[in-house]
């Protein structure tokens, strides 16, 4: 130390120390930034070995049974009252509705009649009429409105975020560039800005249209 720079006096014996001179002995520790506001993420690596030895009677406790009931076998079942259920479109096998609780404007589901829970449950030519739906879901989502992109999924199994385990579907999101933004990110509100009436008269109009020019693939 400079000769010129006088030492920090000690406090004297049996005061306490100046708060200024107090300091933590560790930093705190740093938010995570994988998880999303509000939300944290706590890693178990070590429950693999249990979930991946679960025996058949765990998992079948898990697994729900085709018969349970679902909106989306009443719907099947009552096809009079496709409008009131937001059906835009029947076929032998399946259907094309508006979801009731969209991620965004024009949603759409596609589901066959028959409920299985599981994708493969189904045979091949179950699968390849449920894809053929998709198609046509996909063209008449773009023609209706137009999306700058769609999300297509499937949500195989409650654990992977299925509302509907026993009955199996498809999901289509439309989407725009900034369709998200902060009432999602902050207030965790997402912002429908039509009514599924409004939605269904305009899907109907232009399933009419493919229907009338021979562009209808179901």
């Amino acid at each position: 130390m400079s000769e010129n720079q006088p030492s920090k006096p000690s406090p004297a014996a049996g005061t306490a120390p100046h708060a200024a001179d107090l300091k933590p002995t560790r930093p705190a520790p740093k938010q995570s930034t994988d998880a999303p506001t509000g939300a944290s993420a706590l890693h178990a690596p070590w429950r693999i070995e249990y979930l991946e030895a679960l025996g058949d009677d765990e998992r079948a406790k898990g697994t729900p049974r085709p018969t349970d009931a679902s909106f989306l076998g009443r719907y099947w079942a009552e096809p009079e009252r496709d409008v009131a259920n937001h059906v835009i479109v029947r076929t032998a096998v399946g259907m094309i509705l508006l979801n009731a609780y969209p991620y965004s404007s024009g949603h759409l589901l596609v589901a066959l009649g028959e409920p299985r829970p599981k994708l493969l449950d189904y045979d091949a030519d179950q699968r390849a009429a449920l894809w053929s739906l998709v198609d046509t879901a996909t063209d008449l989502l773009e023609r209706t409105l137009n999306p700058q992109g769609v999300n297509i999924g499937v949500n195989q199994g409650r654990a992977a975020g299925a509302g509907v385990p026993q009955h199996l579907h498809v999901h289509l999101v439309p989407r725009w560039s900034g369709d998200v933004n902060f009432i999602d990110t902050i207030g965790r509100v997402r912002v429908i800005p039509s009514s599924l009436e409004h939605m269904a008269e305009r899907f109907r109009g232009a399933w009419q249209e493919m229907i009338e020019t021979g562009e209808s693939a179901s």
